[in-house]
């Protein structure tokens, strides 16, 4: 036998109600747990239903009388609207704890009186400001110019630990919903604001509401003291090394840094020189420091492919003023000119000891005149290209005999010298400008390009292509402008594209 104090009262199955024991059906309670906490709620929930009153467990339309404690109206409304975005199932009254105590004690909903109701602030029109985007992220022009930057950091954080945890759906979920904020105007300082807003589920209203009323979330607080997700976060911040690896490693008693190199697990090639080079790889690089590299490409690139085109792609293109890597796309006017080309780019920057690592690929993209892409489509392009750890000067002054004979070592001390992760991607001039769009991001907008191709108009878009899957054609373009138009979207430059 269960000892009394380790007895759990397990709550039915039902919303709540109390069947043949509702004195009161015309009445149906629900008691908001916001401030006034679990185990109080449960108490005083049991107690009125002992009184014959119908108190639910969940809130839902049938709900007449709100009772809340130690909330104001507003505070309320804003719960209530988070909850019931869009249903038009509002209370008939929302109510303070006492008349819910009175009503008890009399053992009778006693009269509604002024003192029971929740006084909510009026507002003027100048004062609450609404909001209202569309509902593709590819509609909306998000510059670099974040005014909400608390609530989407908190957001972008959970859906970080979202895909270090292999939920992917709930990463783009609270994705999602910090692009909508970043596309607003003005700064959220009420969730009414938010009433009608695309994107924003349950969860992240939650997370903005705690926000709002009390600075901080507690999820969001909770998940940057956690454990794995900082060990996670260590892990996958070494180049060459994806959630599973990390989970692994975990599992195996890696949580960090020392652990890795002292456990010595097989490291391939990219770990080794991830692992080498941790530190300058999750240092941010500069604007100054992509320019420093884009001379070094395109000296690299003219030299092997005389009139090839180079261009700085990623966050840099849409304006941003640093990045965690530098990203270039690569063409050659004549179609076919550019084939082969990232090996002989390779070799060029080798011999003037700027790689320290390199790992190249070859182009196996393929299309099908009547079946569309040759394979599914997906957000990875099949472009040649070259994954890369530049070593880049750090004097003002960098001619290529600078560069010979350089140590890698450890990086412990001054160095001439800092590691950067590069991105070379080679793309046939026919397919330059899809390439060009798919590369400048950012990712999630590139996402809701692809879905709203695939959703709004039955098309399957690519970094290689556009296929139309009702005309089986594809819809060649030359420009960023001219896919937008295929599209039916108004075009938007890319340092508006920060979703």
């Amino acid at each position: 036998m269960v000892p009394l104090k380790r007895r759990k009262v397990v709550p039915s199955s039902h919303t709540g109600s109390t069947g043949s024991n509702n004195r009161f059906p015309r009445v149906v309670l629900f008691l908001l747990e916001r401030k006034m906490g679990a185990s109080r709620r449960a108490f005083l929930s049991l107690l009125g239903r002992k009184k014959g009153f119908q108190v639910e467990e969940v809130f839902s339309g049938s709900v007449t009388h709100l009772i809340s404690e130690n909330n104001c109206g507003d505070e309320v409304r804003a719960w209530l609207d988070s909850q019931v975005r869009g249903q038009g199932c509002t209370p008939a009254h929302l109510l303070d704890i006492s008349w819910y105590t009175e009503s008890v004690g009399a053992g009778r909903p006693v009269e509604i009186l002024d003192r029971h109701k929740l006084q909510e602030q009026q507002r003027s029109e100048a004062e609450f400001v609404t909001f209202s985007v569309p509902s593709y992220a590819c509609q909306r022009r998000t510059t670099l110019n974040n005014r909400n930057a608390v609530l989407t950091d908190a957001l972008s954080l959970l859906a970080d630990n979202a895909e270090l945890t292999g939920d992917e759906g709930r990463g783009v979920a609270f994705r999602r919903a910090a692009a909508v904020l970043k596309a607003l105007p003005k700064p959220v300082t009420d969730a009414t604001q938010l009433r009608g807003l695309p994107c924003l589920g349950e969860h992240s209203l939650r997370v903005i509401n705690d926000i709002l009323e009390d600075g901080a979330s507690n999820e969001v607080e909770s998940t940057k003291r956690s454990e794995r997700y900082k060990a996670l976060k260590v892990l996958t911040g070494v180049f060459g090394v994806g959630v599973k690896t990390a989970d692994r490693w975990i599992r195996a008693g890696i949580r960090d840094l020392h652990g890795l190199q002292d456990s010595g697990p097989a490291l391939n090639r990219a770990q080794q020189a991830g692992l080498q080079h941790y530190d300058d790889l999750n240092q941010p690089v500069t604007k100054a420091e992509a320019d420093a590299i884009a001379e070094i490409v395109e000296r690299a690139v003219a030299s092997v492919s005389p009139g090839a085109q180079t261009t700085l792609i990623g966050g840099f293109r849409r304006g941003k003023p640093t990045g965690h890597d530098v990203d270039f796309l690569i063409t050659h006017p004549e179609e076919g000119r550019e084939e082969g080309l990232v090996p002989k780019v390779v070799s060029w920057l080798e011999s003037e000891g700027i790689l320290f690592y390199q790992k190249t690929t070859r182009n196996s993209y393929l299309e099908g005149k009547e079946s569309g892409p040759g394979r599914p489509s997906s957000s990875m392009d099949r472009f040649e290209r070259c994954f890369s750890i530049f070593k880049l000067p750090k004097e003002e002054k960098r001619g290529a005999g600078q560069t010979h004979g350089a140590a890698c070592g450890p990086e412990a001390g001054h160095k001439p010298w800092r590691a950067v992760r590069v991105d070379l991607v080679v793309s046939p001039v026919s397919q330059f400008a899809f390439a060009l769009l798919g590369w400048t991001g950012s990712k999630l907008f590139e996402r809701e390009l692809r879905r709203w191709a695939g959703h709004e108009k039955a098309m399957s878009l690519s970094s290689h292509a556009l296929y139309d899957n009702k005309q089986r054609r594809y819809l060649r373009a030359t420009s960023e402008e001219e896919i937008f138009a295929h599209l039916g979207l108004e075009f938007i430059p890319p340092s508006e594209r920060n979703a």
